[in-house]
């Protein structure tokens, strides 16, 4: 930690790292207060009001409109997110049209937006809340099949105002880097509290991101405790990656996609790794074996 003068350590820097910009003249005290975690958080949302994107998921308080941004938005750009999003809820544009759709036209639709499981879980939440209606706090979200702690947290800030830190890996940097307080520490105890959430991300999303860290750019960097000092960890030596080519996750999709277009199974891929997928399919309910071969299962009757 710090000595009596109060002055903050360098970090050392681990070998390949790479710190961001030069560091400060005069760094920051460390141990955070009140004050300084006020006046950073209402740059922030100040910054935000300015700059935010303006996405389709952010002009809606619908739960069910949200919870399908947020799903599809796992490891996705948004940038793609944002026209089938679109196209989803123009298909399905209630929780109980997805609820009675056929699970063979949402896997089909669900195609290139990754994790074909995620299109069946978030179907079978769809009918639970058809069926007994929203929960209506983040904890209850929690208990429908498919959603998590983030998920539920955001959906329940964003569609119900519920003042719960929604943690994705941007806000984890963000409260990191800033080293004034927790994610929920730094969530403001008053209406903004969503607002925040969304802020926080969008920071993470275009300023401090996790490889290229813009402290001029960031309006918390007067009080940032590693304002022009972020150290980025060093990349993977190349070749000790597994390709996502080489993967079953690549074979799967290949697999579903495929079968959405009501087309062979694709070629070129090893019988053992394709049998292996297809396997993997079947035990998660996205395929049935019939006697034509796979098929992309329809939705279980309920």
């Amino acid at each position: 930690m710090t000595g009596e003068t109060g002055a903050v350590p360098r970090v050392p820097v681990p070998a390949g790292a790479l710190p961001v910009g030069p560091p400060p003249a005069d760094p920051p005290p460390a141990d955070p207060s009140p004050v300084d975690r006020d006046a950073a958080r209402d740059a922030v949302l100040r910054w935000y009001g300015e700059v935010a994107r303006d996405l389709p998921w952010r002009r809606t308080e619908d739960p069910y409109a949200i919870l399908v941004s947020e799903v599809m938005l796992q490891q996705t750009q948004v940038s793609r997110v944002q026209p089938r999003f679109e196209a989803w809820i123009d298909t399905w544009p209630t929780v109980e049209a997805l609820a009675a759709a056929d699970r063979r036209e949402v896997l089909a639709a669900w195609v290139g937006l990754g994790y074909n499981s995620r299109a069946v879980r978030l179907q079978e939440a769809c009918r639970v809340v058809a069926r007994d209606g929203w929960p209506g706090t983040a904890a209850g979200l929690r208990t429908l099949p498919g959603i998590g702690p983030y998920t539920a947290a955001a959906v329940a800030s964003f569609a119900w105002g519920e003042r719960v830190a929604a943690v994705d890996t941007n806000v984890v940097r963000i409260a990191q880097r800033l080293g004034l307080g927790t994610p929920q520490e730094l969530l403001p105890d008053d209406e903004r509290a969503a607002t925040w959430n969304q802020a926080a991300m969008e920071l993470g999303a275009t300023v401090c991101r996790a490889r290229v860290a813009d402290c001029p750019a960031c309006p918390a960097s007067a009080w940032c405790r590693s304002a022009h000092r972020v150290v980025v960890p060093p990349r993977a030596a190349r070749g000790t990656r597994t390709r996502f080519e080489d993967t079953d996750r690549f074979v799967r999709g290949r697999v579903v996609a495929a079968l959405a277009r009501d087309e062979a199974l694709p070629e070129g891929i090893a019988p053992e790794r394709l049998e292996r997928a297809i396997d993997g399919l079947v035990r998660d309910g996205l395929l049935l074996r019939t006697d034509d071969g796979p098929a992309l299962a329809g939705s279980p009757p309920g």
